[in-house]
């Protein structure tokens, strides 16, 4: 009997990304962290000739643009069997503009975006009883971000359900301010995600500005206190921190003399990283993972890279 394919599943909301080609000119593409983790995920666990499936969880409209999204996650072997679609509403907008430096400004248009309703959506209860039979759930802080305070109590009844049926949950805070009314807010919904997490992929940063953290010490063992089995602090350019069971590992991320666009950077990791651990490979094989794939995304513009520019296993 053949063996049943991996299975991963992320949650969130993607977006139509418009990004500043000049000052007058923009480049349509969609992203949204979630769904690039999905994306980079799906390529690296096709790349390693495994029998396994990623789905994306998460509501779109009946509008052209999200057919035109549906489509293009499809071709790139993500499964949109669990994508709602909502009729009459549409998905967020967002503009990206980057310096010389790589780095981005974003501006949103997404207060009525569809994914803001996933959880209350009709056809949900039968994906949340689908998603117990997956190997691995995947979300972050934006997609906590979207919703209201009934769905995040549905989202973590959901992550409960799974972990006592044996699924992992991976979680990536990706604090942006914007998206929480307040920093308490933020905080409080954090650590309840924290608490049912097993894999987390925190980026420094993010979480000294939210929790104050004095160094990666800090993150590691406030998260493991929350009951985070394996942890891994993103540090940009500097080595990421890991600490599962005890174990420690710091893995040095890839040089990149001058970054063309460093949007993705931490999801393309984040995918990268969670794929192979799914295959079983060392934490700290699959951090070497992470900052090739990332050390390839941030070369280039967007979200998504090219197919032919992912780098070999």
């Amino acid at each position: 009997m053949a063996e049943p394919p991996l299975r991963l599943a992320c949650i969130g909301e993607c977006m139509i990304e418009l990004t500043a080609r000049d000052a007058r000119t923009l480049d349509l593409r969609f992203g949204g962290d979630t769904l690039n983790t999905a994306v980079y995920a799906a390529r690296r666990l096709r790349q390693a000739g495994r029998f396994a499936q990623v789905d994306y969880v998460t509501a779109l409209g009946d509008d052209p643009y999200s057919d035109w999204m549906v489509q293009s996650w499809a071709d790139e072997g993500v499964g949109t069997g669990t994508v709602l679609r909502l009729p009459g509403r549409l998905p967020g907008l967002y503009m990206i503009r980057t310096d010389d430096r790589g780095e981005r400004t974003f501006h949103y248009w997404r207060s009525a975006a569809a994914a803001r309703d996933l959880l209350r959506a009709p056809r949900m209860a039968d994906i949340a009883r689908d998603l117990r039979a997956y190997d691995m759930i995947y979300l972050s802080g934006i997609t906590l971000s979207i919703f209201d305070a009934e769905s995040r109590a549905m989202l973590f009844d959901l992550l409960d359900d799974v972990r006592r049926v044996g699924a992992l949950v991976a979680f990536d805070a990706n604090f942006r301010p914007r998206g929480w009314p307040d920093v308490e807010e933020a905080r409080k919904t954090m650590a309840a995600a924290w608490r049912r997490t097993d894999i987390g992929l925190p980026t420094f940063g993010d979480e000294q500005m939210l929790f104050g953290d004095a160094d990666p010490d800090a993150t590691i063992a406030r998260l493991q206190m929350l009951g985070v089995r394996e942890v891994v602090v993103k540090r940009d350019r500097a080595p990421c921190v890991i600490d599962r069971a005890g174990m420690r590992w710091e893995i040095p991320a890839e040089s990149v003399a001058k970054p063309v666009d460093t949007t993705a950077a931490g999801d393309s990791f984040n995918g990268a990283y969670l794929s192979a651990r799914l295959c079983d490979a060392l934490p700290a094989d699959a951090a070497h993972a992470g900052h090739r794939v990332a050390a390839a995304v941030i070369q280039h513009p967007g979200a998504i890279i090219p197919l032919a520019a992912m780098p070999a296993t």
